[in-house]
């Protein structure tokens, strides 16, 4: 069966000691997906800034992920496991206190540095700890969790800021990361490095020449990846906003439509694992990126609750065909001994592309409407299938991390 073939990821008690402390995490961001673009709007400011306040967190993450790469390198993997789900959780408590626009966008910026730490630590564990053949599987598995976090969240966070307030939501989001964090600094073990070059200046020798050596793939790669993550962040922005502001949506409904996608999302990750494993990267990637593009491009012909929520659903699928997708090709891409490095760059060009999917569909909307922002999204998937299809080598079997 093919749970059984994710069961050797699974019996590793470190990964164990990662999962849940990973979906508890997702859960927390879950709950703020549906409501942080309604209450950007909320101060009032135009649709430029409340694509700045939705992105304000991979923003953070985006200036710390190289650096990131670094602390990983000199102090492990489990203090930088811990300090980055420390920092979310105070980040995010400190929302109940902060009623100031310039407050949400600087919280939400530590949130962000807090999430590459966290991340990072996370992804280079796998890279390292599981066999390539095993690869696709255990990443997917980890996009998976994330997707299972999102199930509900954003529901619960609409229904709970309609019944009681958002700061009361900014409260749950807050403790959850705590709980994560608890289990991270009880749970979670150092584990032994691969062997490798472990001076800084040797690590990152090692680094640049696989960027050198593999050039081609790695433009080609990270142009895909760019693309790839702004419209994955983008449909945060646009389904919020066209739900509220064009259909007249409660909080509640918008979360709902939002948690029906994850729905359909989190029934793909094992599929999406297996097809990378078995025939390779680019199977589960082109499909994947060409359903978000339709399903983003049908957003301005929906005009009640049902039709968005189909349309969400129909991005769901694509998303969740894709779950691992970015983090196995950065995986087979990474040299051996200096994982966490190239990793902190492959993440460094994705949040590129998960900063400037909200920014975008922003700043089109604030010149031609929300409708010229789905469609800059729709585009951008449509041009990440083009480059994976044609551009993209085939990555499964590469000796990587």
């Amino acid at each position: 069966m093919l749970a059984d073939r994710v069961a050797p990821a699974l019996r590793s008690p470190l990964l164990v000691a990662v999962y849940l402390p990973t979906l508890l995490l997702a859960f927390s961001s879950g709950l703020l997906v549906a409501i942080l673009p309604i209450y950007a709007a909320g101060f009032g400011v135009g649709y430029g800034l409340v694509g700045l306040a939705t992105s304000a967190a991979a923003i953070g993450t985006l200036v710390t992920d190289v650096p990131a790469g670094m602390v990983l390198g000199r102090v492990g993997l489990r203090p930088s496991m811990i300090a980055g789900a420390a920092l979310v959780t105070v980040s995010t408590l400190a929302l109940v206190w902060s009623d100031q626009f310039p407050g949400l966008v600087a919280l939400r910026f530590l949130a962000g540095i807090g999430t590459a730490l966290w991340a990072l630590s996370r992804h280079a564990y796998i890279a390292e700890a599981i066999p390539i053949a095993q690869r696709g599987k255990a990443l997917s598995m980890f996009g998976g969790i994330n997707r299972f976090g999102i199930f509900a969240g954003p529901a619960i966070g609409g229904f709970m800021t309609d019944l009681a307030g958002i700061h009361l939501t900014f409260g749950l989001s807050a403790a959850l990361a705590g709980v994560a964090l608890v289990m991270s600094a009880l749970w979670l073990q150092e584990i032994a490095r691969s062997a490798g070059p472990r001076r800084a200046a040797s690590r990152w020798r090692l680094v640049w020449a696989g960027l050198r050596d593999n050039a081609r793939d790695m433009s080609a790669a990270g142009v895909a990846q760019t693309l790839g993550q702004m419209i994955r962040a983008g449909r945060y922005l646009i389904i919020p906003l066209w739900g509220s502001q064009q259909l007249g949506l409660d909080a509640g409904q918008v979360g709902t439509i939002i948690t029906a996608g994850a729905i359909v999302d989190v029934t793909m990750f094992l599929p999406a694992g297996w097809l990378m494993d078995r025939f390779g990267r680019k199977v589960a990637a082109v499909p994947s990126f060409a359903l978000m593009a339709i399903g983003i491009g049908l957003i301005p012909f929906t005009y009640d609750f049902l039709t968005l929520t189909l349309a969400a659903m129909l991005v769901g699928l694509g998303n969740g065909l894709g779950a691992g997708l970015m983090m196995t090709l950065g995986a087979d891409l990474a040299p051996p001994g200096a994982t966490g490095e190239f990793l902190g760059i492959w993440r460094l060009i994705g949040d590129v592309g998960a900063v400037f999917g909200p920014l975008v569909v922003g700043l089109v909307a604030a010149s031609i409407g929300l409708s010229g922002g789905a469609w800059v999204l729709a585009v951008a998937g449509a041009l990440a299938v083009f480059t994976l299809a044609v551009l993209v080598r085939e990555t499964r079997g590469m000796g990587g991390g």
